[in-house]
């Protein structure tokens, strides 16, 4: 007998994606490539909403998307049920050198 689970992936990006497509309903679908693998996001545009304003409001962010696995697709698969969010990236404060005497 096996243990059953649940898959879920989350997918960190930095920049905003580059070829966003406006589909059914308005709602947002575009692709990260996931080190060679194609994942196909499409999502609300309430949810799209919220990097539109990470890259508007914040000089450096990450966000966090995650979902379910789909669908295969030629180069990757389909992001199921995804959802976004997005958090500020603040600069690391460089560390002062100990005072040597």
């Amino acid at each position: 007998m096996t243990t059953s689970g649940k898959l879920e992936i989350t997918i960190k990006i930095s920049e905003f994606p580059a070829d966003v497509k406006t589909v059914e309903n308005g709602w947002k679908s575009f692709e990260i490539d996931c080190d060679g693998q194609l994942v196909s996001v499409t999502v609300k545009p309430k949810v799209f909403k919220k990097l539109e304003q990470a890259q508007a409001e914040y000089p450096m962010w990450v966000a966090a998307i995650a979902g379910k696995m789909g669908q295969t697709t030629e180069n990757g698969f389909v992001l199921v049920e995804p959802n976004i969010q997005v958090f500020e990236k603040k600069p690391k404060e460089p560390k002062e050198a100990p005072i040597v005497e």
